[in-house]
C-alpha cells in the first residue's frame, strides 16, 4: 500500500508540472485561478465553518468557487477537508469541479474528511455528471429538430435542405445577424449561395445554437465537396458571422481535455450573449400598465424582437396602491382640493413580458400548451396574451431562468418561486428555490446561534408556511430543512398552538392512518433533536447521562468525606455567629476572601427552571423536558405516534 500512495503521489506532481506548463503556453486555462480578493476569503471561511447562509450569499454575489487561495486551497476543497458534508453539496450543485483527471480534483477526493463526503464527490466527478449550463445548451441544440410545436421563423434553404431557424437566437449570438434582422425583421425566408458547402453553414449554425462541434468534416455523397472545402468554407462562414472559436473547436475536438474546456467556455459565452440579449430587449421591453387595459394592447408578429407570445402577470392584491385617474399619478395622494373631479381608487397593474415559445418550452406547463388544440397554440393577427398565476417579480426569474438558466433571488420571495416553478413543471428551478430557503434559512443553528454567528437578529423566516409549501410542492428537501429547524429551535415553538395544529396536519396527511402509525413531521423533528443534542455532548448517549455516577465517581466521593471528617474533628471552636469554624488543631484559620462578583460560576439553568451541574446534564435534561412536551401535544391532540 505504501509503494501505490508513493507511486500515486508522484503522478499527481508530474500532472501538476504538465498542467502548469500547457496553462504557461495558453494551450488550457486554469480551471482554479489564484484570487486574493476579501469576498473569497469571505468563501473560504465559511466553507471552514460550515456557515451554508454566507456560502449562498457569496455564490450569489459572483464569487468564483472554483478559484483558489494562497495555500492553494479550493472552496471545495476546504469544506471537505474540514466535515461539511451541506456545504460541500451546495458547491457541487452550484458548480464547483471535482474531476478526478486534475490536480485539484484529487487533493478534494483524496483530503476529504469521511466516505459520506467522498462519495459525494464522487458522484459530481465530472466523467459522471454533466455541465450545470449543459440543460440550455441541449434545449436550444434541439430546436434545430424540434417539429412540433413550430417555434422558427425563418427557413434558409442551403442546397437541398432547409433550416428551420430563430430569429433571436441569431440575433443574440452572431453580430452579423442582428445588424441584419434589425433592418428587416420581417423576412422569413432566406436562400445560401451556392458557392457555400451546405454542410459549412450547417455546422455554424450547429454551434450558434450551442452544438458540438464535428469531428467528422466528410461532405455526402453527390455535394461535391471535398473534406478541405467544407473546412475552408467553415473558416470563410466563421469570420463571416464573428464565431471566431469554431474553427479552433474543430481542431482541438481530438483532446478529450482540451475539447472539454473549450465547449464550457463556449456554452459560457453563449450563456452570456443570451441573457445580454435577454435584458437588452425583453425585459426593456416589458409593459407596465392597468390590468382592464391588458385586452386593448396588439402586438404585431413583425416585432423588433421577434416575440411571438405575451405573458401577462398580475400585481398581487396586497400590492394594489390608491391612484389618481389623472395625469397618471401614481402616489396615492389627492390631486387639487377635496371635491374636485380628481378621484383616488385602487386600480390593479399588470406587467406584459414579450417572449419566444422556443425558450417557454423548457416548462412542460407551456410545452403541453403549445402543443394543444387550445387557442394559446394557434397563430392569429396579434400575439395571444397568456396569464400566469403569479407576481411580476417571480415571473420575471422565471423568464430568466427559461432564457439564460440564472436564477439568483432573495429569500423573501424564494417560497414565491417555488410555487411558480411547480405549477410550470420547472424541477431545476424549484430545486433552486429549495436550495435557496434551505441554505439562506440557518437550518442547523439555534435561534441564539444564528444572531451570534451571524451578528443580526434572527431571519424573519415562517417556517409554518415553507413546510406547508415544502407539502404542497412534494419537495422532500424543504421538509427536511423545515424539520431541522423545528428541532433547532422547538423551545421558541412547542408552545404555539400553530406548531400543534402543524402536527395534526402532518398526522392527516396519511390517507387510512391508524392509531399506531408515525407522524412523519414528528419522527423528523425527533431524529434532528437528537441530532442537535448529540453534537453538543459528542456522541455521549442521553441515557447513560441520565444513570446513577459511575462506581469510580462515588469512591473519590466517599474518599473526599473520610477526608473531610478527619479535618473536622480537630476543630477546636466554632464560632456560631458566624457559622463556620475558627480554628483547627491549635491554629487559627485565615479569614476566608470575599467572593468577587465576576468570580462567581454562572448558574446553569434547564428548560423546567432546574440547576444543572454543566451543560451536558443541562442538555440531557433538556433533550427528555422536550421529547416529553411532544408527547404531550400528541394527547392533547387525541395522537398516538
Amino acid at each position: 500500500m505504501g509503494d501505490k500512495a508513493v507511486l500515486r503521489k508522484d503522478q499527481l506532481e508530474i500532472s501538476l508540472r504538465n498542467e502548469q506548463e500547457l496553462i504557461k503556453e495558453g494551450t488550457i486555462i486554469d480551471d482554479n485561478p489564484l484570487d486574493l480578493s476579501e469576498p473569497f476569503r469571505e468563501l473560504c471561511e465559511a466553507c471552514r465553518k460550515g456557515d451554508l447562509k454566507l456560502c449562498q450569499e457569496k455564490i450569489t454575489a459572483g464569487v468564483n468557487i472554483n478559484a483558489r487561495d494562497s495555500y492553494d486551497y479550493t472552496p471545495l476543497i476546504l469544506a471537505s477537508l474540514c466535515g461539511h458534508y451541506e456545504v460541500a453539496q451546495l458547491l457541487l450543485e452550484s458548480g464547483s469541479l471535482c474531476e478526478r483527471d486534475t490536480f485539484q480534483g484529487e487533493r478534494c477526493l483524496y483530503n476529504a474528511l469521511n466516505d459520506r463526503i467522498r462519495n459525494l464527490l464522487l458522484q459530481y466527478d465530472y466523467s459522471k455528471s454533466t455541465d450545470p449550463l449543459q440543460p440550455l445548451a441541449a434545449h436550444t441544440a434541439s430546436l434545430l429538430v424540434r417539429e412540433q410545436p413550430k417555434t422558427s421563423d425563418l427557413e434558409v434553404t442551403a442546397g437541398d435542405e432547409t433550416l428551420y431557424l430563430h430569429k433571436f437566437v441569431l440575433a443574440a449570438r452572431s453580430p452579423y445577424f442582428q445588424q441584419k434582422l434589425e433592418g428587416a425583421p420581417e423576412i422569413t425566408t432566406w436562400k445560401l449561395p451556392s458557392a457555400i458547402p451546405p454542410q459549412a453553414f450547417g455546422t455554424a449554425i450547429k454551434y450558434l445554437y450551442l452544438g458540438e462541434p464535428p469531428r467528422d468534416l466528410r461532405s455526402g455523397p453527390g455535394t461535391g465537396f471535398t473534406e478541405s472545402e467544407v473546412f475552408a468554407g467553415i473558416d470563410k462562414i466563421a469570420k463571416y458571422l464573428e464565431i471566431s472559436t469554431l474553427v479552433d473547436s474543430i481542431i482541438d475536438s481530438g483532446d478529450r481535455r482540451l475539447a472539454r474546456q473549450r465547449r464550457t467556455i463556449e456554452i459560457a459565452r453563449g450563456r452570456d450573449q443570451l441573457e445580454e440579449w435577454f435584458r437588452a430587449n425583453i425585459l426593456r421591453n416589458k409593459t407596465v400598465l392597468d390590468t382592464s387595459k391588458v385586452c386593448d394592447v396588439k402586438w404585431d408578429h413583425n416585432n423588433p424582437i421577434f416575440a411571438d407570445v405575451l405573458l401577462q402577470a398580475d400585481e398581487l392584491p396586497e400590492d394594489v396602491k390608491l391612484r389618481s385617474d389623472e395625469d397618471g399619478n401614481r402616489a396615492g395622494l389627492p390631486i387639487g382640493p377635496i371635491g374636485s373631479s380628481s378621484t383616488i381608487q385602487q386600480v390593479q397593474e399588470s406587467t406584459l413580458f414579450p417572449c419566444h415559445r422556443a425558450m417557454l418550452l423548457r416548462s412542460e406547463f407551456f410545452q403541453t400548451m403549445f402543443n394543444s388544440p387550445f387557442r394559446e397554440a394557434q397563430m392569429k393577427e396579434h400575439l395571444h396574451i397568456i396569464p400566469v398565476d403569479c407576481s411580476p417579480d417571480v415571473l420575471e426569474i422565471v423568464l430568466t431562468f427559461l432564457y439564460t438558466e440564472r436564477a439568483d433571488f432573495p429569500l423573501d420571495i424564494a417560497v414565491d418561486v417555488l410555487f411558480a416553478a411547480d405549477m410550470l413543471f420547472i424541477e431545476k428551478l424549484k430545486t433552486k428555490a429549495a436550495i435557496v430557503i434551505s441554505t439562506l434559512g440557518s437550518g442547523s443553528m439555534s435561534q441564539a446561534e444564528a444572531a451570534r454567528i451571524r451578528g443580526n437578529e434572527e431571519d424573519d423566516l415562517d417556517i409554518y408556511a415553507i413546510i406547508r409549501a415544502a407539502w404542497m410542492t412534494r419537495v422532500q428537501r424543504l421538509e427536511e430543512f423545515a424539520a431541522r429547524y423545528l428541532a433547532y429551535r422547538l423551545e421558541a415553538h412547542i408552545d404555539s398552538p400553530e406548531f400543534a395544529e402543524l402536527i395534526q396536519e402532518s398526522a392527516s396527511r396519511i390517507k387510512g392512518r391508524q392509531e399506531t402509525d408515525s407522524i412523519e413531521l414528528l419522527d423528523d423533528i425527533r431524529f434532528y433533536l437528537s441530532e442537535r443534542f448529540r453534537l453538543r455532548f459528542d456522541d455521549a448517549g442521553i441515557e447513560e447521562m441520565m444513570e446513577e455516577p459511575p462506581q469510580q465517581e462515588i469512591i473519590a466521593n466517599n474518599a473526599v468525606g473520610e477526608d473531610v471528617e478527619k479535618v473536622t474533628s480537630g476543630i477546636e471552636a466554632f464560632d456560631i455567629s458566624q457559622d463556620k469554624p475558627t480554628h483547627i488543631n491549635g491554629d487559627r484559620l485565615p479569614e476566608p476572601p470575599v467572593p468577587n462578583q465576576q468570580d462567581r460560576m454562572p448558574v446553569i439553568m434547564t428548560l423546567n427552571g432546574e440547576v444543572a451541574g454543566d451543560e451536558s446534564t443541562k442538555d440531557a435534561i433538556n433533550h427528555d423536558i422536550l421529547l416529553g412536551r411532544l408527547d404531550q401535544i400528541l394527547e392533547s391532540l387525541n395522537l398516538d405516534a
